[in-house]
């Protein structure tokens, strides 16, 4: 039996432009550099001008690795940054690595990073901004791809590491992205591509298998990560694009099918790619057209997996983390932060997503409708969030690869006082 799905709604309200705090001058920006958050927390620019980051990745001793799109600054690689004086801003920036990037880990052995490429890493202990040694491969043997080439990253502390890989393609057309072109049944991108990867932390020189996956239906999922509580791997899937463009859907329905799916990935799933989508509203995956779906006809999708939760389409979750921490309220405490890069897919209709949005969790399992946490105050388009994770101290880091801007969110101290330490 399927799991029941939580459709999650849009909730904006409670998002106020907090002030400077006078007890602590350097917590706060003014207007929050740029950023809306709900009423008792306030924001500070730690980092401008980064370049594109993609994910983020904090040390023990609050070191910030950011991963970096090549193309704009050197080869992509990795920026590691600290505050030595402790205003909350970074004043020591560090480079190092190659390849546009995506995926970052840190143990307390090694700094992960996943290039277009491959996985390798560096033997690292916290205090390093940059590894002393060569990185070592992890995983080769990667097939090339045009399109979805980024690998998401998520370290178990037992040893696992998945990898997640995408789909090159739409939707496994005859002609990609071509108009009532059907697809190729079956699938052969399956083989390798489009699915989550189970590959051994301490190990090196592995090569990509299908052998080794653990997941698959997955057409790309860029925001990993482990539920502490459980153990349980979560992903937010990028879906399908143009149904309209491709398949004459209505502006209506191309613009909110499919739904961007939270799915909690289990050994052996399949979640449909190419030959289902999911549809929020119907709560149901259905044929996809090009394998003689209709928009209702759900086919071999009923033997198919359904996501626990459905955001809206087109939005690109780009990052995610659960809130380990201790310092903010304790509703957020054990819930999911994801990172939505903002759509293009939606258009003649406005373009939306563009924010950071929190899922409550409890017990294992996801407790409501997921809220809109951070997101642009005059333009909400401006800032395509990406990276995002936890600081020891409790505070988000949160990141954008539009302006380079890495932001730390904490709770203002002056409702700390008056609420107390966990009002």
């Amino acid at each position: 039996m399927k799991r029941k799905l939580i459709l999650a709604t849009i909730l904006f309200a409670g998002l106020s432009y907090s002030t400077l705090s006078e007890s602590s001058p350097y917590y706060c920006d003014s207007e929050n550099g740029g950023l809306a958050v709900p009423e008792g927390f306030c924001a500070r620019v730690f980092s401008k001008s980064t370049g594109p980051v993609r994910s983020l990745a904090i040390a023990s001793n609050g070191d910030v690795f950011a991963t970096i799109r090549s193309g704009v600054i050197r080869d992509g690689g990795v920026v590691s940054l600290r505050d030595n004086d402790g205003d909350m801003r970074a004043d020591e920036v560090q480079r190092f690595g190659s390849g546009s990037g995506h995926g970052i880990a840190l143990s307390e052995q090694f700094l992960y990073f996943a290039s277009h490429k491959s996985i390798v890493r560096w033997p690292w202990k916290v205090g390093q901004l940059v590894p002393s040694d060569p990185p070592e491969t992890v995983v080769g043997g990667f097939p090339k791809q045009r399109s979805h080439k980024e690998k998401a990253l998520a370290l178990a502390p037992s040893g696992k590491l998945y990898v997640s890989v995408g789909a090159p393609s739409n939707a496994c057309q005859i002609r990609s992205r071509s108009r009532g072109s059907p697809g190729i049944d079956p699938c052969p991108q399956l083989e390798l591509h489009a699915g989550i990867w189970l590959y051994d932390a301490f190990a090196t020189d592995q090569v990509h298998r299908e052998q080794s996956r653990v997941a698959t239906g997955l057409r790309h999922t860029l925001a990993m990560a482990i539920e502490p509580e459980t153990s349980d791997l979560w992903g937010a899937v990028n879906g399908r694009d143009q149904l309209g463009s491709l398949w004459g859907y209505s502006a209506q329905l191309n613009a909110r099918l499919p739904a961007e799916e939270l799915v909690r990935i289990l050994p052996s799933s399949d979640f449909g790619w190419p030959y289902c989508y999911y549809d929020g509203h119907e709560k149901e995956k259905v044929l996809s057209p090009e394998y003689g779906g209709d928009g209702s006809v759900t086919g071999r999708c009923d033997q198919t997996k359904d996501p626990e939760f459905a955001f809206p389409a087109h939005w690109a979750p780009m990052g995610m983390t659960f809130y380990n921490g201790s310092s903010f309220p304790k509703r957020y405490h054990g819930g999911l932060f994801v990172a939505f890069h903002g759509s293009w897919n939606r258009s003649p209709l406005p373009q939306e997503g563009y924010q950071i949005a929190f899922v409550p969790f409890s017990a294992g399992g996801i407790k409501g409708n997921f809220e809109t946490f951070a997101i642009g105050q005059k333009d909400f388009r401006k800032f395509r969030m990406t990276g995002v994770a936890v600081a020891p101290d409790g505070a988000l880091f949160v990141a954008d690869d539009s302006t380079g801007t890495i932001w730390r969110i904490q709770r203002n101290e002056t409702t700390v006082k008056k609420r107390g330490k966990n009002g």
